[in-house]
């Protein structure tokens, strides 16, 4: 008898451990919002061919409510916590949006993960990393301490991805990209760039793409190298400066002590018509220039 009350005690434990499945199903427009908040766990979110939102996955023990709700061009999809809640409210959740969908994410630690979703993104979690696909609308990806990617399809938009704590990679897109760090490597990769800027306090930039237009990319790095390749010719007025480290240009004049008692280099020159400008300082570390 003692074994079977241990059995089933065992059972109902391991289940409220498990947490809660969940399947909900709400209409919603084809080019609607959809707007999602989960305080931990996962939260992904695909797009598809369907005019519904369908919410599946798996409630932590601590979760009060899951709110899935439908009204007009707008869905709710909200994990709700007791009051005073402390720990076991993770919620992993996958959510299946019409692909014309614009999407706002907000979680504290949480990953986020968005692919096949055309609409414009704004995506934030505290702690966390966030993945998502870039398909010309607008994209805003933040997190604190997790690494953000940005995977496009070359179509031209505006995109804003930072970090305090990770790397960031912005690849395969094309217009305006603004990629910062406080403390992690920040990459820009292929694409045709018309506007670019590149931060980071302790990391290493590298960007490799087009740039093209009369607009300004910017790499600015306190403690790290600066490695730029151009694909293709590029049209720019460029000025250069470490306080430590060399500069290596690949294609132009060759640096120039900024002084003879210190280690720094500075490089100033116009490469075709000077349409566009590139800016790059480092303090401590070197930076190549090449295409």
């Amino acid at each position: 008898m003692k074994k079977l009350v241990f059995a089933v005690l065992a059972c109902v434990f391991t289940s409220a451990a498990m947490g809660e499945e969940v399947n909900r199903t709400v209409n919603a427009q084809s080019d609607g919002h959809v707007s999602v908040s989960n305080v931990a766990g996962e939260v992904e979110v695909e797009g598809w061919a369907k005019n519904t939102v369908q919410v599946t996955g798996k409630l932590g023990r601590n979760v009060k409510e899951l709110i899935v709700e439908s009204d007009g061009d707008e869905v709710v999809v909200k994990v709700k916590l007791p009051h005073n809640s402390h720990g076991g409210g993770d919620a992993n959740l996958k959510i299946m949006v019409p692909a014309g969908s614009s999407v706002d994410i907000g979680a504290v630690s949480a990953n986020i993960e968005v692919s096949g979703v055309r609409g414009e993104q704004s995506l934030h979690t505290v702690s966390g990393n966030v993945r998502t696909e870039f398909f010309g609308n607008d994209i805003e990806a933040e997190s604190v301490s997790g690494d953000v990617s940005v995977k496009g399809d070359r179509s031209a938009g505006e995109v804003r991805a930072a970090t305090v704590s990770g790397s960031v990679v912005v690849d395969g897109v094309s217009g305006e990209v603004r990629a910062e760090s406080v403390s992690g490597d920040v990459t820009i990769e292929d694409g045709i760039i018309t506007s670019a800027g590149m931060e980071t306090v302790n990391g290493d930039i590298h960007f490799e793409a087009e740039f093209r237009g009369d607009d300004r990319l910017v790499a600015d790095t306190v403690n790290g190298s600066v490695r730029i390749t151009f694909i293709g010719g590029v049209s720019a007025e460029f000025s250069i400066e470490t306080f430590n480290g060399s500069i290596r240009n690949c294609f132009g004049p060759k640096a120039e002590r900024t002084s003879k008692y210190t280690p720094g280099w500075e490089l100033e020159f116009t490469e075709g018509d000077g349409a566009g400008e590139v800016v790059v300082s480092t303090m401590n570390g070197s930076v190549r220039i090449c295409k």
